[in-house]
């Protein structure tokens, strides 16, 4: 066998199908399409939702919901949560590794009464703190 006598497995190929070749070929008058409409005409394409003129199912329900994209910080109240409160270095890790919280989270704020007087334990640009 060499590369110019290889052939398929017999049965792994098909003919394609000829449609619209006369009425002997089993495909023929319509093309297996149908009788007339909009489906039988050629370049007819179905746009997503549409139900046939009547009012879409996403237009008749409610609006109702929203997601924002902006991503919000995870809030920490040091008064709350001592552990917090009693690190040396705050750091994204650092908090973590004493207080549970989803992996997910890529910013943290510190709120309450204390929060101001750890400004100088932040050692991470995605930890800010409120208060004057």
């Amino acid at each position: 066998m060499t590369l110019d006598n290889l052939t398929p497995a017999t049965g792994s190929t098909h003919s394609r199908k000829r449609v619209g070749r006369g009425q002997g070929s089993g495909m023929g008058k319509t093309a297996s399409r149908g009788c007339n409409g909009q489906k039988s005409r050629s370049g007819y394409k179905i746009k997503r939702n549409f139900e046939g003129g009547q009012q879409p199912l996403s237009k008749r329900l409610p609006k109702i919901g929203f997601f924002s994209r902006v991503s919000k910080p995870y809030s920490i109240n040091v008064d709350r949560v001592k552990v917090v409160a009693a690190l040396e270095e705050l750091t994204l890790d650092s908090i973590r590794s004493v207080h549970k919280m989803a992996g997910t989270v890529s910013k943290v704020k510190l709120i309450g009464a204390g929060a101001s007087a750890l400004a100088s334990k932040i050692k991470d640009d995605n930890i800010t703190y409120t208060g004057k």
